[in-house]
Order: C-alpha cells, then structure tokens, then sequence
C-alpha cells in the first residue's frame, strides 16, 4: 500500500466515529396503513400471488438493491445480517410490523454518512491522485459482489471520487475547482440524507413490497401523492418533463408533448440532469438531491428561464455534459395536438403526395365533454379534421406517425380505430377476476377507405399499442418501425388512510387474443431501433407482468395489405441497404452498442483521454461518410464538425456522472393508465422532423426554403415509411393473382 493510500485509510478510520445521528424512528399509525397496503394488493392486484417464505426472500434482495444499488455503502458483514429476516417479511407484514425497513434504512444512513464525510476529509486533505496509474474501477452494481471489508470500501471509494475527478478534468475544469465542486456535492447528499423522515422510509419500504406485484403499481405518500397530482393535471407552469431519480441522478423520463422542452427539441428521455440554474445564476449542482427538491427548482414562473447541465441519455459517457437554457410555459398535457404535413415521395419515377399525421398522445378535454362543449377537444375530432383537409389536398396515402405515443385516453384509442375500420371488437380487457370485457368497439363505418401505415418505435406504449395492434390485426394497415413498448395494463390510484396506491387492475388484449403486456406489437416491417430492447420497454423492467394470450373475437379481416408484407419487405431491405441516412443509422448504433461493452472504467488519465478522442474521430468519420453518400460538402475537420452540431451554451461544465445502476424507487412519472386518464411509459423522446415537406396551410417564400436546406434534419425512419407507403399503393393498384383468377373466370362464362 503507497503511503498516500494509507494516509487516505488513515484519514478515514479516523473520520468514521466522527458522524453520529439519531435513528428514523417508525410512526405508530404505520402499522395499520402498512397493514392497509398489504390487503389491497392482496384483494385488488391483477396478479395473484401467495404471501409466503419465497416472496419474502424477494422483498429482502429488492429492499437492499432499492437502499444500495451499487453496492457501494454496505458490506457484506451487513448483508449476512439482514439474512435474518429472509424467511419472515411475509409474516412481519401481515402484523403491520416495518421494523425491519428501519433498521436497515438507518444502517445504510450510517454507513452513507460517514462515507460522505470521509470523502470530504479526503478532497480537503492534501492528498493527491496519481492519474497515470493503470487501474481500473466497476461502477455498475450489477456486476459487482458487496464489499467485503471496511478496507476494501475505503479503496473503491479512492477510485470512485478518482473517476470523479477525471471526468472534471476531461471537461476542462481546473482541479482546484474539481475538488471544490465534489465536495459540494457530498455536502449536498449529506444534507438531504439528513433531511429524509419518516414517512420516506415507509415509502422506500412499501414500494419494495409493491414492485414485486409489478413495475407499475407504487405508494404515494402524502407528499408524493401531491407531486403526482400536480404531473396528472392538465396544467402546470414548467418545462414539461416527467422526471425519476436513477441512483444519485435526476434522469429525464418522459418529454411532455407540446410542452417547452418539446418545442425547443434538445432535451430528451433519458437525459440525465446534474445541475440547475435560474436564468443567468450559477448552477447549482444536484446529484445527490430529493427528486421533489430537483422539481422544485426546474419548475417555475411562466416566461422565465432555467438552465439545466445533462449527461445525454445517447453519450458514449458522462465524461462530457452540456447546458441548455428552456423558457418555462405553461405545460397542458394535452396541448399539442394531432398535426399534419404532407411529404413527397419520388418513387420510381412517380411522384406521390403522402399526408403524415403526428399523434403525440391520446388526449382527451374530459372536463369539456362532460359539460357538454360542442368544441371539446380529443384526438379523434382532431384526426377526423386532418383527415377531411388531406382528401382536399388529394393525398395518395396517409402515415400515421405514433412514435413515442405514451398512450391516452382508452376511448379516444378506440374511436380513433373507429375511424379507419368498419363496425367491430377493438380491445379486450380482462380484470383481476379473470373477466373479459369486450366493449371498446367500433360502431360505425370507417371515415377514410385509402392506403394506410403506422409508424411506431419503443416508445410507443399502452393506448398506442391498442390502436396500432388493432389495424394490424384488421389488415387495414402496414405497421413498420420498431417493436412497441409493450405496457398492456391498467392502473387504478385508490386512497388509502395516508397516502394513495397506485395498482395495476387489468390487462389489455388484442381482438386477435394476444396480449399487449410485455411484448407489445412487432411491426410488419422492423427499422434499426434507437433503443436497446434490453434497457428500454416493459420487458426490461423486475416482476413485469408476462405476455399471454386468450381467445380470439370475431372480427372480419381486411387482408388487402398483408399479402404485400413480403413484398414490401424485399423492397425496403434493398433500399435502405444504399441508404445513407439509414447506413448511417445502422454504423452509429452499431459503435455505441460496442462502445458500451466494457464494464470497467480505466484511471489513466491519459487513455481516457485517448478514448474520448477516438470516439469523436469515429463519430467524425461516419458523420462524413454519410454526407459523401448524399453529395454535400464534407466537414473539412473534427472542429467545424462539431462546430456545426453545437446546441448548447459554453458554459463550464460543473459535474459528471459517477456511476450507473439500476433505476431507484422515487418515480413520479406518469404511468397511470385509466380510461380516463393520461398514459405514459417510463420513458419517451421527441420526434425528430423530416424531409421534403410541403405545408397545406402556409406558403414559404425562397428564403424560407433556403434556410430550411441548410439546416433541415433527416428523418429516416419516416423517409422510408413513405416509400413503404408508395409500394403499398402501386401494388394496390395492381390486381393481385387471385383477383386475375376472378377476373378469368369471369370471362370465361
């Protein structure tokens, strides 16, 4: 062991006995709520699962993972200890006793304390790192064992705050100001670990027991229950993001359609935030913070300002950050409405007008409707409107572009389906009783007969798998793009003596029989996807509910278009192969799914420096690849490149990611799926917009359409869904070989 090492282990031992707080103490009126809980999801939880030994060893590992997800605070010592309660959770919570959450959540306070003050000890000792030691540091918890001695966690905290101060140091900070800025931050979570009560730990300790029913059901407690509240409502004055806490950061969730973050198009889901600002005020560092604390400084007044510094979800590392400044609105949820364009496609030779019409979220004016509005807003009068406007402009064919659709309303996905098939099934739903309702219906003829596609990705959830599954099993449409979210339940919120539960009540099924839950609906025709199924969707969540199926409803089949699948497969295969948007696509995720492949982190200053470049280098070279394949004017160097792409302020950057780890229990995202209410995955992005596109409405003048040259952005996934589009009406136009036999037959007598 160097003598600065021991000097650190030193400085440490000393510091551990330094830190001493009074234990969160449970309140007498837990029991009977805990008890509360216990028995609604007991009675009224679509999955039905015996309260036993096996369920408690379950409870145990997801409460630890919850409190340590990276391993980092407790030892194994601890972990051995906690063994005790394997067996008997399950008997404990039937008494209403929460003991056990206490404890353990004030062991790991302990442990977290003084940790945190042994760290600070450290950036304000004079000790000093050696970057150029070729060692390495795990940060993902999942592949890492607990510590198993107080050394062995003193040493992985040295390389923990090390990688901190590399990537400070990466991001041109002196490192005076590095270490300033750490031991801000561990100042920051030492005090809102102090400030933690209670009521958080119950919260903590209940959820652990929910999540085992599914991702999807949770406790609010009093105070969270309002900051649902307030994500649930159709209007708040903010930035318009649905935000979770993932380990010691606040991660974006869902970007709100229509919302200021939406219109101004940078920030995205699974952006992680590291610091905020108002206005022209210095950031404020906020790893480490309460989620409701970090809201509470990103929502605001309407027209003022916030800047927030990000990890973006997409990086290659957190090893770089940016800052971006949004002007708060007000954010109504059901603000941006369905919209339409009409794109040009040239195939083979022929020029076809396609209408696209973005469906950002099934929306609903319930208030409005129930008082009766005439005007009343909801997606399928707004889609009906577009519909009768694109038959004026003599469209060829329509796409509808549901991409990142977190659902809506269940009516409105039902009557839009109304829109484009004739009377019949739409969904099934059956509920914990194993009833099966089958009376989402459509009850009239459909309003538009023409050539039709839809358009999905993995963010497409719930109400948007209902209506895409339902056209596809019809037969009236092409669905292409990449496989859906696959959230196939429905959540109930129902008060409790504090507090609300939120718990999963029923299941969505195809009229085909086939469930929506946890596979969601696999296009047709399947594009690259921008998301790793293994990290993205339903299926990548802990005790997810499981695909099945049940019996199929009559229902007539319009199989006009299904007979063209393999056709218009082979056609879009051999297109995008010399595409070079699409080449493009393919060649960047294909560099960062290996560049995400190692799982340790080197120390060495210098080949982390050397990664990051020759990251850039490749990002550069396909960038150029890309823009030869199309004719433009290749970027001359590395620096006009990024020149070019720069969206951000030139603001020094104050923070980094420290660690990744599975997603924390404090999630006010809004994933409350109800007839009548707002339905969202656990993630979202914004759509990219697109190619040649002409506007019904407004003339541009040659200006207008110089400028849109220069700086328009590509979108290949709704480039190709409109030749896709294009072959399904030239093969429509053509009889097929059983019409040709009819036909023959025909003249024949």
């Amino acid at each position: 062991m160097s003598r600065a090492i021991l000097a650190f282990v030193l400085t440490v031992s000393f510091s551990l006995n330094a830190v001493a707080i009074a234990p969160i103490e449970k309140q007498s009126d837990q029991t009977a709520l805990y008890r509360e809980i216990l028995d609604r999801l007991a009675t009224r939880h679509y999955r039905g699962q015996d309260i036993n030994d096996e369920l408690s060893a379950r409870y145990l590992s997801t409460y630890i993972e919850m409190l340590d997800p990276l391993k980092s605070y407790f030892l194994q010592s601890d972990i051995e200890e906690f063994n005790q309660w394997s067996s008997k959770l399950d008997d404990l919570a039937r008494r209403g006793d929460v003991g056990p959450g206490f404890v353990m959540f004030n062991r790991l306070r302990d442990r977290m304390l003084e940790q945190l003050s042994a760290n600070i000890e450290l950036l304000e000792s004079d000790y000093v790192f050696d970057y150029s030691v070729d060692e390495t540091i795990v940060l993902d918890g999942e592949q890492r064992q607990w510590l198993q001695s107080a050394a062995e966690q003193r040493d992985y905290w040295r390389k923990r705050i090390k990688d901190s101060m590399i990537r400070l140091l990466l991001n041109d900070k002196e490192p005076v100001k590095a270490r300033e800025l750490l031991v801000k931050r561990f100042n920051n979570q030492i005090t809102q670990m102090e400030q933690r009560d209670s009521q958080d730990v119950f919260q903590l300790y209940a959820n652990a027991l929910a999540s085992l029913y599914d991702p999807h059901t949770s406790y609010f407690s009093p105070r969270t229950t309002e900051n649902f509240q307030i994500n649930m409502s159709l209007s708040l004055e903010g930035i318009g993001a649905e935000l979770r806490t993932e380990d010691e950061y606040t991660k974006v969730a869902r970007v709100i359609p229509g919302g200021p973050a939406d219109m101004q198009g940078i920030l995205k889901a699974s952006d992680k935030i590291i610091a905020v600002g108002q206005g022209d005020e210095e950031l404020v560092d906020v790893i480490g913070w309460r989620i409701d604390d970090v809201v509470h400084l990103i929502r605001g007044a309407k027209d003022s300002t916030v800047r927030l510094e990000l990890i973006e979800g997409g990086s290659d590392s957190s090893d770089s950050t940016k800052v971006i400044a949004i002007v708060r609105d007000k954010v109504k949820l059901e603000e941006k409405s369905a919209q339409s364009k009409i794109i040009e496609v040239n195939q083979n030779g022929v020029d076809l007008r396609l209408g696209v019409i973005d469906i950002p979220a099934f929306y609903m004016d319930f208030d409005a409707y129930r008082k009766r509005d005439p005007e009343y807003k909801s997606t399928t009068r707004d889609v009906y409107k577009l519909l009768s406007e694109l038959r004026e402009e003599q469209v060829d064919g329509i796409v509808l572009d549901l991409r990142n659709n977190g659902g809506g309303s269940l009516h409105e996905a039902t009557m839009l389906t109304d829109l484009f098939i004739n009377t019949g099934p739409v969904v099934q739903i059956r509920n914990a009783y194993q009833q099966v309702s089958r009376d989402q219906r459509a009850m009239m003829r459909a309003a538009y007969n023409g050539p039709l596609l839809v358009l999905i990705n993995r963010l497409s959830a719930s109400a948007s798998e209902i209506f895409a599954g339902a056209l596809q099993d019809y037969g009236r449409a092409i669905v292409v793009g990449s496989q859906s979210f696959g959230k196939g339940t429905v959540q109930d919120v129902t008060g409790l003596s504090s507090g609300q539960l939120k718990l999963t009540v029923s299941k969505f099924y195809r009229v085909s029989g086939d469930s929506t839950q946890h596979r969601g609906v696999v296009p047709d025709i399947e594009f690259p996807s921008l998301y790793d199924k293994d990290e993205v969707g339903e299926s990548q969540q802990d005790n997810a509910l499981p695909w099945d199926n049940i019996h199929s409803v009559p229902f007539k089949s319009m199989s006009g278009v299904k007979q063209f699948v393999p056709i218009l497969t082979a056609e879009h295969e051999l297109r995008i192969a010399s595409d070079p948007d699409f080449v493009h696509l393919v060649d960047t995720l294909e560099l960062s799914n290996s560049w995400d492949a190692d799982n340790a982190v080197s120390l060495d200053i210098e080949k982390r420096r050397a990664r990051s470049r020759d990251w850039d280098k490749r990002r550069f070279i396909l960038e150029n690849k890309r823009r030869k394949l199309k004719g433009l004017e290749l970027y001359a160097d590395q620096k006009a490149w990024k020149s070019d792409n720069k969206t951000s302020d030139d603001d020094d950057t104050e923070a980094e990611t420290v660690a990744e780890g599975d997603d924390n229990t404090e999630d006010v995202a809004n994933d409350s799926d109800t007839a009548v209410s707002k339905e969202a995955p656990e993630v979202a992005l914004t759509n990219s917009k697109d190619i040649s596109v002409v506007d019904a409405a407004d003339a541009k003048t040659e200006e207008d359409e110089e400028e849109e040259e220069d700086i328009a952005e590509t979108d290949p996934m709704l480039q190709e869904a409109g030749h896709i589009l294009a072959d399904q009406i030239r093969l429509l136009a053509k009889p097929t070989s059983k019409q040709m036999m009819v036909r023959s037959q025909k003249v024949d007598k």
